[in-house]
């Protein structure tokens, strides 16, 4: 369709939620925007190239275009591989090691440079995220950082995240009339053990981010912060939670809100698998920021969904209990630049 084909009317959320029952949402990094624009950044990878404390190295940088990625998860297993095929073979060899703890390391200070501390997250705040996000049966995340999990630890009892009592992921696990809690591109709360397998980490909300940010050999976290979408599959492929997530959205569903969320280039899987959900509506949030990034907004998202034969709504960002200028920290308490604004909003 053409440019001019789509006008620049947006609906109120509150409205068409009135007479569409939305059960799944999809939430993107707008979502995490609108609570932190320090959210903005456009690569994690940039972010501990240039951080301020300990940023990566050449020697380190050779690593991420060894393996073609520039995700830590698999850069951080195959040099804890590295470092047990070595033991293995008595090789003496003290670089896998060094590199894990020098990577790790940047990472945890580019995540420290960006993501809200938890001193100046506000509890009616997080209740009002969580009570939102409480109202339909399935919620699909991309964003990898906590506020959706903080959250929900205000009101646990109303989620179900899928992992046990021993922190253990169960896709079996069930709670009655609970909301599902998915994490499509995995999260700073959640870690691989040795074998493989995902847990959870156990700290409370207020020492999570700290947890993370302990540089110790056993935990490797598990997030997709960026890369291709072919790249994202793989890892995706590899990790049980992730493959279960994902595999999730893919299961037939009447409608869906997304919110905060592009449906970039870099997320093209996430697209197929709503595609083979079989949805009759999905409502995508659009900010107004002028009547032309309105109809290019609108065209974007009509051209991703051509010829599925499925009603798609449009509705002003700021009308959702997720939008709400309310909701916005002030970066200014910590003194802190904005990202380039021309980066801004194109990862998730």
């Amino acid at each position: 369709m053409e440019f001019t084909d789509f006008d620049a009317e947006l609906a109120d959320w509150n409205e068409l939620r009135a007479t569409t029952p939305f059960s799944d949402l999809l939430v993107g990094n707008g979502a995490s925007m609108a609570v932190w624009k320090n959210f903005s950044y456009y690569s994690l990878f940039e972010e501990s190239e240039t951080t301020r404390n300990k940023p990566l190295s050449q020697t380190e940088l050779a690593v991420f275009k060894a393996m073609g990625t520039t995700n830590f998860e698999p850069i951080l297993s195959a040099l804890k591989t590295a470092m047990r095929v070595n033991a293995a073979l008595t090789i003496s060899s003290s670089s896998p090691r060094n590199r894990y703890f020098a990577i790790k390391e940047a990472l945890i200070h580019a995540v420290r440079s960006v993501h809200i501390p938890w001193r100046l997250v506000e509890q009616k705040s997080l209740l009002r995220i969580s009570q939102e996000l409480s109202q339909y049966r399935n919620v699909f995340s991309s964003n990898y950082d906590l506020l959706c999990y903080w959250a929900v630890m205000q009101a646990p009892e109303k989620f179900n995240d899928l992992f046990g009592d021993d922190a253990t992921f169960d896709p079996h696990r069930s709670i009655d009339n609970a909301t599902r809690m998915l994490y499509l591109h995995g999260g700073l709360h959640l870690v691989k053990n040795l074998d493989g397998s995902v847990r959870k980490l156990l700290s409370s909300e207020s020492t999570l981010l700290g947890s993370f940010a302990i540089n110790a050999l056993d935990d490797v976290p598990i997030f997709i912060s960026e890369d291709t979408s072919a790249n994202k599959v793989k890892m995706i492929r590899h990790t049980d939670y992730l493959g279960y997530c994902n595999a999730q959205l893919a299961t037939p569903k009447e409608a869906l809100c997304v919110f905060g969320h592009a449906l970039g280039k870099q997320d093209a899987h996430i697209v197929e698998a709503i595609k083979l959900a079989n949805i009759k509506t999905i409502a995508f949030s659009i900010v107004r920021r002028s009547d032309g990034f309105i109809q290019q907004q609108k065209r974007h998202f009509s051209s991703l969904f051509a010829g599925q034969g499925v009603t798609l709504k449009f509705y002003d960002a700021k009308t959702h209990p997720l939008g709400d200028p309310a909701l916005s920290v002030s970066i200014k308490d910590l003194n802190i630049p904005l990202p380039s604004p021309k980066q801004s909003g194109s990862r998730h």
